[in-house]
């Protein structure tokens, strides 16, 4: 009588007017992908919603949780899809009242969306109601915050019923932004900016320093285990893994100690735009964050940023070190980002570095470094992992040397 369903709510998505069509589209590809290892019988757009019919009855906690981490969905309702009979939705509305667990109040939200059906909205909840006051006599009709709302939605051909509803992180399905790329470390913050740029609809490029050889390759397998995290999320469509202990070396042995930090990133971003150029991205991405160390402050930040012409994006500039932790325990990356792994940002550092850099002086700092030629040798070297995005398109053509690397 019942099939097993996921009701998904968008909020930006229906602000987008004759665009409206192919972000929906664009969110139900992502869904497609993020539950494909998951048996439904139709994942498919119905009017205002998107819907998910589940073979499995018992998957529908799972399922759930997947679809409230995918960037575009700002809510999931699980309930029951039934035939536009009273009989039947009255007895969905049973097991939707019962859903939420103990309760003492209720209310009915009733709508119907097609005319064609011969009873309005008002008799929807007149009848549903006066059958949930027979079926729990000793509960209470509450029309201010109830304890628990069933919703009977008549939407084209069927009713749909629920009572439990969860928010999901809203913001635009990934691939309706553009692309960009993203130097992530094993850290908490990077991570975080990867996931903020992804919420906005971006495919992310992931562009990942490891301190190899110098130190051991451990934080890049906390990265993979990072972008797999992410993976209902619309994840990173690639990581590039640089290996940059070698470089960093040559840096600490001939330039000015409280410089090498400020040097090493604008090595990084320089290699990091030159990815950019090879997947079409639009823009940079870093987890910095005002003050929070000694190179993140403006001057520079400057610094840094004078040896690209790319935008560079710094979602987390504002916030504080508990607000990113916070956002990456609820997008499960902070267990992760806590294991130790030495990696690039460790090694060879100084012991005063500084905190007010001068664009002249990290120029001339750099005068004796074959700059050009180091990244092109990092790009004619390239090592990168995919990973399962249907928006990310890779690059028609890849250096020679470039190298796909094994799952982790």
């Amino acid at each position: 009588m019942f099939e097993r369903i996921c009701l998904v709510h968008y909020h930006e998505i229906g602000l987008k007017g004759r665009n409206r069509a192919s972000f929906e589209h664009r969110l139900l590809m992502n869904m497609e992908a993020a539950l494909a290892s998951y048996e439904t019988d139709e994942i498919s757009r119905i009017s205002g919603h998107l819907l998910v019919v589940l073979k499995h009855g018992d998957q529908i906690g799972e399922v759930s949780r997947i679809l409230l981490q995918i960037p575009g969905v700002a809510r999931v309702s699980s309930g029951w899809r039934c035939a536009r009979e009273p009989e039947q939705y009255c007895k969905a509305a049973e097991l939707a009242l019962v859903d939420c667990g103990p309760y003492q109040t209720f209310k009915v939200d009733a709508r119907r969306s097609n005319t064609d059906y011969p009873i309005n909205s008002m008799e929807l909840n007149q009848l549903v109601g006066a059958h949930l006051c027979a079926f729990a006599p000793d509960k209470k009709v509450q029309m201010k915050d109830p304890d628990v709302k069933v919703h009977v939605n008549v939407i084209q051909g069927s009713v749909y019923v629920y009572s439990r509803t969860e928010r999901g992180v809203g913001g635009l399905p990934v691939g309706s932004a553009g692309k960009v790329v993203s130097l992530i470390s094993g850290g908490i913050d990077s991570p975080v900016a990867s996931w903020r740029l992804m919420k906005r609809g971006a495919v992310v490029v992931g562009v990942h320093f490891s301190g190899r050889p110098q130190t051991s390759d451990a934080s890049e397998y906390v990265v993979d285990d990072l972008a797999h995290a992410l993976a209902p999320a619309g994840g990173f469509g690639r990581i590039y893994y640089v290996p940059f202990g070698n470089y960093q070396k040559i840096i600490a042995s001939e330039c000015p100690p409280n410089l090498r930090i400020i040097l090493y990133r604008r090595l990084m971003l320089r290699v990091a735009e030159r990815i950019a150029w090879l997947e079409k991205a639009k823009a940079l991405v870093t987890g910095e964050s005002l003050g929070q160390v000694a190179s993140q402050t403006l001057e520079n930040i400057m610094a840094v940023n004078s040896v690209v012409k790319m935008p560079v994006l710094r979602p987390l500039i504002g916030a504080d070190k508990l607000e990113i932790i916070d956002t990456a325990k609820r997008i499960g990356t902070f267990e992760i980002s806590s294991r130790p792994a030495d990696d690039c940002c460790t090694l060879f550092m100084p012991r005063s570095p500084e905190t007010h850099a001068r664009i002249v002086d990290c120029e001339r700092a750099e005068e004796g470094l074959d700059l050009d030629a180091w990244v092109d040798e990092i790009m004619e070297h390239l090592e990168y992992r995919d990973y399962p995005c249907p928006a990310y398109r890779a690059p028609k053509k890849m250096p020679e040397g470039a190298k796909a690397l094994d799952a982790c």
